[in-house]
């Protein structure tokens, strides 16, 4: 007799935001589901298998938020990345626990930021010597891009390695 298939993990889905009608309430909304969507994805993960490569590419689910750190920091924060290839990596001592922690910190500091950006013209108030700052609609438009993108990796990365699905 075979055993009945083991049911697999899943989330319910949570619908994107209704948020107020400016154009700063939607994007900054959106950009907070995303960012709460793919940490929720890590969160939880079995350890090794969170930074174990599931596809051909390296890619793994705990180097993919680590990754996003980095981004919300140099984004909104001004922090140089001179090799973007390796923030792609979780350092062997980090646990899931401590990079899922450590990205929250990364977008609350962003979000501190962003509280005090009334214009969504006006440059992101960064100190980068030598480099203009982006907008700050660009910043958070290739914000909402960039965490989206690797949510969907993220979405495929965590069903490979537990059956989890759903937001």
């Amino acid at each position: 007799m075979t055993a009945a298939p083991r049911p697999r993990p899943r989330r319910r889905d949570t619908p994107p935001p209704r948020t107020g009608d400016s154009e700063a309430e939607v994007l900054r909304g959106f950009l907070d589901y995303l960012r709460t969507s793919v940490a929720a994805k890590v969160e939880g993960a079995p350890d090794p298998a969170a930074r174990t490569a599931q596809v051909p590419s390296g890619t793994n689910l705990l180097g993919l938020l680590h990754h996003l750190t980095f981004v919300e920091r140099a984004t909104f924060l001004g922090k140089r990345v001179t090799d973007w290839p390796s923030t792609f990596h979780a350092a062997p001592e980090d646990g899931v626990a401590e990079v899922v922690a450590r990205y929250r910190e990364a977008v609350e500091e962003a979000n501190a930021v962003l509280d005090g950006c009334a214009d969504l013209g006006a440059p992101l108030p960064r100190a980068q010597p030598g480099k203009p700052s982006p907008s700050v609609r660009w910043a958070l438009t290739h914000l909402i891009e960039e965490t989206g993108r690797h949510a969907g990796h993220a979405d495929i990365l965590r069903e490979l390695i537990d059956g989890s699905t759903g937001r």
